[in-house]
């Protein structure tokens, strides 16, 4: 089949990580994938939650949406006097995304909560979200570590995410919006730097999808994942 933006089936969509973006958070980014742009914003905070062991730090996310980050407006969070259940999955999954790629005892006791808002949305916002949040977070660990907060880098790995999908019975890599509504099959894929899976998340929405299918896309995925890990390091200067 041919794709609506002429991509082959294993190809990302664009991608461009703008770091440094806003000036008051210890790190931050702009990524935007295809037509989807999140703003990554690290900031870091001299102590940690009661609920992690003495002399260690914790690393915590943020997920929402503008209201016309999408064709129709939606109403903030605050407007329904809590998170929505969507946000609140994501912000968890980016949550969890990033506490793999950090040695939380060299980290020390702080916290770090990297805020993902979605300027504009058009698919991927959470697989955007973890890949630029990592590049966030990176730069404010490389702050404390030039401030000399830290002694040894807390990062032990890179951390990216893409989707995949299985749209009229074709594999796809990086589904944008139209995509993404009309796949019979949907997989967001987490992966650190070295290849280990952190969250393979697979849903059959039109269809069930076979063991084997999985495997490819999850395949599909970690070719995409190299591929997004070369550009945070090429964006983090490194």
């Amino acid at each position: 089949m041919t794709r609506i933006d002429g991509r082959a089936f294993d190809m990302l969509r664009p991608v461009t990580i703008t770091t440094d973006f806003v000036e008051f958070p210890e790190g931050s980014c702009l990524i935007t994938c295809g037509n989807t742009k999140v703003l990554c914003c690290a900031s870091v905070e001299e102590r940690a939650p009661f609920h992690v062991p003495e002399g260690t730090g914790w690393v915590t996310a943020e997920y929402s949406m503008l209201p016309r980050a999408n064709r129709d407006r939606s109403k903030r969070d605050i407007s329904k006097l809590k998170l929505s259940p969507r946000s609140a999955e994501i912000q968890r999954l980016v949550g969890r995304s990033l506490r793999a790629a950090v040695d939380m005892t060299k980290l020390g006791e702080r916290t770090i909560t990297v805020d993902c808002d979605v300027l504009q949305g058009d698919g991927g916002t959470r697989t955007a979200s973890v890949t630029g949040g990592y590049v966030a977070l990176a730069l404010a660990v490389r702050r404390l570590m030039k401030e000399g907060a830290l002694r040894q880098n807390p990062l032990k790995t890179s951390v990216a995410a893409v989707s995949a999908g299985i749209v009229k019975d074709q594999l796809l890599l990086d589904l944008c919006y139209e995509e993404d509504s009309s796949a019979q099959v949907d997989l967001n894929c987490v992966m650190t730097g070295d290849g280990a899976l952190v969250e393979v998340q697979g849903t059959g929405e039109g269809r069930a999808f076979t063991i084997e299918e999985q495997r490819k896309l999850v395949d599909l995925c970690a070719k995409g994942i190299r591929e997004l890990g070369a550009m945070q390091q090429a964006a983090l200067g490194g």
